[in-house]
This record gives structure tokens, C-alpha cells and sequence, in this order.
């Protein structure tokens, strides 16, 4: 038996490590420790980073978040990665390769040759993809050593891609998550006015390319009425009702890169600040916001930033995991079968029983042929780039940018790749090795 730092008697209960605990999500996260520590029996929560200077201003809201709440989570905070992955049972990843700035050059470098730049996406996500997968793999090398038997939650993005390159290059129990399918269910609960709980999203696709197939109301199928509800109250305003109806199937937002890119590449060539720019400003802000010594709870202003959901998606996870629960849950996993048009291994999002073994994906019809051609393109890209970011393969890495849907041409893949590899030197170290 053992003591808290308040003198409080502690049983033996989970410990959450968190990696890029200094980001600005934490405080989300922070909540729903705060709302399912009892029932959880969450004892530790570690929040680890590299960054010693935010790691200390945004874990001190987080303690102040934790005495608000009379909490008998203990806090501990810590640069050393390998005190923080000792003994813990869940993992969460949330990590920036490179910061904001290396964000920000993803974003711009691809419209230089007119194609879209976006942080998961195209050309960009590649670039992010490269810098992370060498350093994703040393926390989970780390990780069979100091604690094999945790589950990691992976939110570090491009989050399919990386959950990926974990399953195909270890063994560690990973699952991929992102809280834009949450982000759907909910909308669309509000716009039946009915609680989440009684709608089921059939999600199918990759992570950041997913569709929602079907819509489900206590059991009853009702997705051309909600369609028809989303065209009138023009809540996709992305999307035409013409796409809406022919493709029977609400895309998710990222979708509009691919169905909508002239307008998109348009919108970017003439904005005055890519997100990343507008991000680097919220991120300020709030971690001026954060070392307010009298605020103890999430400000309202992260909403801003983006994230909604993250963590009721995490924490929701983590409890059917450990409930043994059964709950269904939209996760990134291996596809085991579920989609004959795609390889066996390959990491698919899509509607999984969870409990104690993990994810298991439901069984649910084949890939539209709408869609599966544009799936099937974004992994071979997916399986590309983690090949060139394991192997530092140039090769690989100039034929991922060739397969993927919104780069045009092996000329244009050629010159984005010699400026991705410039600019990013210092984070691929696998491209220059001897």
C-alpha cells in the first residue's frame, strides 16, 4: 500500500503515459482522465516531452485541473521517455516531428508545384509521415522493453499511416485512432436530435479517407433521409448534393482534397496564412492561457484549435478495453480479411467490436467500386512511404509521392521529394545514413 502526494492511500490502478504530453490537446485529455479516474482506477497519469518548457506550463494546468477536481490521479511529468513507458499500461502518442514550423513548410512546399498542401495529406503527410516514422519506432522499441504488455493509442498523425508502420515493423498491440468519426456520429446524433448512443456509423475506408456508409437509428438503416437532411440544412457545404446522392455515402471532410481539389488548391494559392500559420498563433495564445496560475480547467479557446472529441475517443477506448465491453468503436486496424480489394495486414478504419483482445473489425460488405480505386491508391502510397521511411529507399520515396491520387506526375514527384528532403535533413536520418 502506498501514498499519494497528498497523503492519500493508493490501490494499484492503470498508469497512462503520455508521449508529446506538452501539446496543446492535453488539457482534453486531462478531462477525460479527470471524468473516468474512479471507474477506471487511473492512478498515474505521466506526461512526457521534450520540451521541458511546455511540458511544465501545460502540466501545470494539468495539476490544477486535477486538484480542482479533487483527483487521486497523481501527475508526474517528465522529459526521460524511458521513465515515462516504464510499467505503464496504456500509451498514447501524440507527437510533432519538427514542431509547427516543419507543419508549416509541409503546407507550403507542395502548392509551389501547384499541388495541395495539408498536414496528413498529400505531399505534406508524407513529409510528416517520413520525420516520425524513424522516432515512432524508437518509443516502441522502448516500449517492448519497459512495458510489453501495454496497448498503445496512437494518435500521431497521419494516423493510419503510422499505426501501420507499428504492426508491420512490431510486435506491440497498437490502435490507430482519430476523432473525426466521433466527430460525425455526434453531428449527426444533433441533427436527429437523439442521444450518440442510439446511432451506429457504418465507417469505412482509410484513416483520413473514410466514408460513412451507412447511417443506423436503433437498428433501422435511414441513411438517404439523412442525406436529404444534410443537403437541405447544407451542413457538407464541401460537398454537392449531386456528390451526395451519387455516392449514397457521407465522406468525411478530408474528402474534399480529392473531390474538390482545383477549388481547394485555389483556396490555398490565394489564403493569406495556411492552418498551420493560424496554428502557430492558437498554440500561443494558449499556452499563454495555460500558465494563468488561477485556471484549472480547459479553456474554451482549445475548441479552436481543433481535436474535438479526443477525449471522450481515447478515454472511451481505453474503457472498453478494459470493461471487456464489446462496444462498437470506429479504430484504425489490420483489415484480417474484412476488405478482399486490400492486402491482409493492411490498416484500415472501420467499425470494430472492442474488449480485453483488442479490435476486432465487424463484418460488413465489400469496398464500393466508387471508392475502392481511390482506397486502394492511398495505401499503395501509405505502404510506399513507410518503406522509404524505414529503409531511407529515395526510390520508394519518389514512387510513394507518384501513387498518391493528388500529386500529377513523376516530374512533379521527383522535384517535391528533392525539396522535402532538403528542408526536412535533420529529422531522416535514414536517407543519409552510409
Amino acid at each position: 500500500m502506498k501514498k499519494d502526494t497528498k497523503g492519500r492511500i493508493q490501490v494499484d490502478g492503470l498508469r497512462i503515459c503520455v508521449i508529446g504530453g506538452g501539446s496543446t490537446y492535453t488539457p482534453e485529455l486531462v478531462e477525460g482522465v479527470i471524468a473516468n479516474a474512479h471507474d477506471l482506477l487511473i492512478n498515474t497519469l505521466v506526461l512526457m516531452d521534450i520540451d521541458s518548457s511546455r511540458l511544465n506550463v501545460v502540466g501545470g494546468l494539468a495539476q490544477r485541473m486535477l486538484d480542482a477536481s479533487d483527483s487521486h490521479v497523481t501527475l508526474v511529468l517528465t522529459t526521460d521517455r524511458q521513465q515515462a513507458l516504464c510499467d505503464a499500461d496504456y500509451i498514447i502518442t501524440q507527437i510533432r516531428v519538427g514542431g509547427v514550423e516543419a507543419r508549416i513548410r509541409d503546407e507550403k512546399i507542395p502548392l509551389k508545384y501547384d499541388v495541395i498542401g495539408q498536414e496528413t495529406t498529400g505531399p505534406g503527410g508524407f513529409a510528416k509521415a517520413l520525420r516520425t516514422i524513424p522516432v515512432m519506432l524508437d518509443i516502441v522499441a522502448e516500449m517492448e522493453q519497459l512495458a510489453p504488455k501495454a496497448r498503445l493509442i496512437n494518435f500521431t498523425n497521419p494516423s493510419g499511416l503510422i499505426t501501420q508502420a507499428i504492426c508491420d515493423h512490431t510486435n506491440i498491440r497498437a490502435i490507430g485512432l482519430c476523432n473525426s468519426p466521433l466527430g460525425m456520429l455526434r453531428s449527426i446524433a444533433r441533427l436527429l436530435d437523439v442521444l450518440p448512443e442510439k446511432i451506429w456509423l457504418d465507417f469505412i475506408g482509410l484513416n483520413h479517407l473514410c466514408w460513412a456508409r451507412g447511417v443506423y437509428l436503433d437498428g433501422q438503416d435511414i441513411t438517404d433521409q439523412v442525406i436529404e437532411r444534410v443537403i437541405s440544412e447544407n451542413l457538407m457545404p464541401m460537398f454537392t448534393p449531386q456528390l451526395l446522392r451519387a455516392l449514397r455515402m457521407l465522406p468525411s471532410y478530408y474528402l474534399d482534397y480529392y473531390y474538390n481539389t482545383d477549388r481547394v488548391l485555389h483556396e490555398q494559392k490565394t489564403a493569406s496564412q495556411t492552418r498551420g500559420e493560424v496554428v502557430r498563433t492558437l498554440e500561443q495564445d494558449l499556452l499563454r492561457a495555460y500558465e494563468d496560475p488561477t485556471l484549472s480547467h480547459k479553456p474554451e479557446t482549445l475548441s479552436q484549435r481543433g481535436g474535438a472529441h479526443y477525449s471522450a475517443a481515447a478515454l472511451s477506448l481505453i474503457r472498453s478495453l478494459e470493461m471487456d465491453a464489446g462496444d462498437p468503436y470506429v479504430v484504425n486496424c489490420p483489415n484480417h480479411g474484412t476488405f478482399p480489394s486490400l492486402p491482409n495486414n493492411a490498416v484500415i478504419e472501420i467499425a470494430c467490436t472492442i474488449n480485453k483482445n483488442g479490435a476486432t473489425p465487424r463484418a460488413c460488405q465489400p469496398l464500393p467500386v466508387s471508392i475502392r480505386g481511390l482506397v486502394q491508391s492511398v495505401k499503395a502510397y501509405e505502404e510506399l512511404t513507410i518503406q522509404a521511411g524505414v529503409s531511407g529507399d529515395e526510390t520508394a520515396a519518389i514512387l510513394a509521392l507518384t501513387a498518391h491520387p493528388l500529386v500529377p506526375s513523376f516530374d512533379v514527384a521527383q522535384k517535391l521529394w528533392a525539396e522535402i528532403k532538403e528542408v526536412n535533413a535533420e529529422w531522416l536520418p535514414q536517407f543519409t545514413r552510409t
